[in-house]
């Protein structure tokens, strides 16, 4: 069997889309740090990391 690891959006940890909580899953880290550099990268980057918020809303498929 493969031990790939798939990106999904969380159905039980999530606060608006599960985007974070899903990326955290995928990358072994805790939905809060993910959140935070979310929320860091929106006031460093500007609004660029919300639009690429939302498209991984769109795209990612829910677990």
């Amino acid at each position: 069997m493969s031990d790939l690891k798939t990106l999904t959006r969380s159905k039980s940890n999530r606060m608006i889309a599960g985007v974070c909580s899903g990326l955290a899953d995928y990358l072994n880290l805790d939905p809060t740090v993910v959140r935070l550099l979310f929320v860091l990268g929106f006031f460093l980057a500007g609004p660029g990391i919300l639009i690429a918020y939302l498209i991984m809303a769109i795209v990612t498929p829910e677990e």
